[in-house]
């Protein structure tokens, strides 16, 4: 049994976690942090993380980039293993979460699902080949009108999959609309979407002479990213140090 606090436990992520978690054996959630501290399911309520004095193997973040600060002073103290499901995190926090990793099991990644991080990987493997033959690379997203961010956390981290793939001889262009010339070879496009209700769609788009290959993710619900924190959460427990990814928890499945 993996003992979880719930870090954004009553938004829409937090709620579809709670749901999951009552479906699985597995995993109990023992505790939730909400700055409302309204209390919507079975489990215990605190407004701020540093309140909780609960035992558990490891914390869930859907919450914001603004409370991630003191959750990572809260794992670190703790010992505690953590899943950063939270976008939008500067590159400072990122640093802070790889040197919170030395003293307590971190797991980072731009989106939990389990096969968007399939894709990222088919798409690394396309793009030594395709690329490399001279085919253009355009990434496509789509979300919901409410999310605060563009491009997406997933739509920069496939980018950075597709440049690693080619030894990072590329960059990356957010927006041509200011620029009136033709496009570079070494770029890799990125285009964001807002509307309606999309949970999330990526397109990666292998643009060559009379043809396209394209690899896409669409997320029908907000279940899949839940399930994904679950499972990292259970790939966390009795892990002591070390930062991870979603990369290492489909290789341990």
């Amino acid at each position: 049994m993996v003992r979880i606090i719930l870090h954004g436990c009553n938004g829409r992520m937090g709620q579809a976690v709670t749901q999951l978690g009552l479906e699985d054996q597995e995993v109990e959630i023992v505790a939730g942090i909400d700055m409302t501290g309204e209390q919507k399911s079975s489990y215990p309520v605190f407004k701020q993380i540093g309140d909780c004095d609960i035992e558990a193997d490891a914390v869930i973040d859907f919450s914001s980039a603004k409370a991630v600060d003191g959750l990572l002073d809260y794992c670190g103290e703790k010992h505690l293993p953590v899943v950063l499901c939270t976008t939008g995190m500067s590159e400072q926090q990122l640093d802070r979460a790889a040197r919170i990793s030395k003293e307590t099991a971190v797991l980072k990644s731009a989106n939990m699902s389990l096969g968007v991080n399939t894709i990222i990987k088919l798409a690394q493997a396309a793009a030594r080949v395709l690329a490399e033959a001279g085919y253009d690379m355009e990434i496509i997203e789509r979300h919901h009108n409410q999310k605060l961010d563009a491009p997406s956390g997933t739509a920069l981290a496939l980018a950075d999959a597709l440049n690693e793939a080619m030894n990072g001889r590329y960059h990356y262009q957010y927006d041509r609309s200011a620029i009136r010339e033709k496009r570079d070879p070494k770029e890799i496009g990125i285009q964001a979407v807002r509307g309606g209700s999309i949970v999330g769609d990526h397109q990666v788009l292998f643009c060559g002479p009379d043809e396209v290959v394209e690899i896409r993710h669409t997320a029908y619900s907000r279940s899949i990213f839940a399930k994904g924190a679950l499972q990292a959460a259970k790939f966390l427990k009795g892990k002591t140090t070390g930062y991870y990814t979603m990369s290492d928890v489909i290789e341990g499945c």
